[in-house]
Order: C-alpha cells, then structure tokens, then sequence
C-alpha cells in the first residue's frame, strides 16, 4: 500500500492526524505529512483517507 498527500490541496484540518498520528502529522507549514507507509496499530487508512474533506490523501 502506498500512501501520498496532495500538498496543493491539503487544508491542514487534522482529522488524518487524529485518526493515526503514526502515520500523519500536519508540520508547520500547516499540511498533512507521511510519517511512515504502515500503521502497527492496524487502523483504516482507507476510511481515515475516505474522511478527508478535501480528499488529498490517496491510498493505492
């Protein structure tokens, strides 16, 4: 699985990050960043993308 987020798109609202903060981490530039491509704590990250309110994070 990878993980990508459309920087031009993010809006920075933090739900990615709550939903696995392993993972996503919005930095100061205020946008979602990629920590790692898996999560040891098994979360959705299809349905953690799904909530996105701009859907700039893929998962292929």
């Amino acid at each position: 699985m990878k993980l990508t987020v459309d920087a031009a798109t993010c809006v920075g609202c933090g739900l990615c990050e709550q939903g696995c903060p392993e993972i996503f981490q919005i930095q100061g530039d205020g946008i979602a960043h990629i920590l790692a491509q898996d999560c040891s704590l098994s979360h959705n990250l299809k349905e953690i993308a799904d909530s996105c309110p701009v859907n700039c994070i893929k998962v292929a």
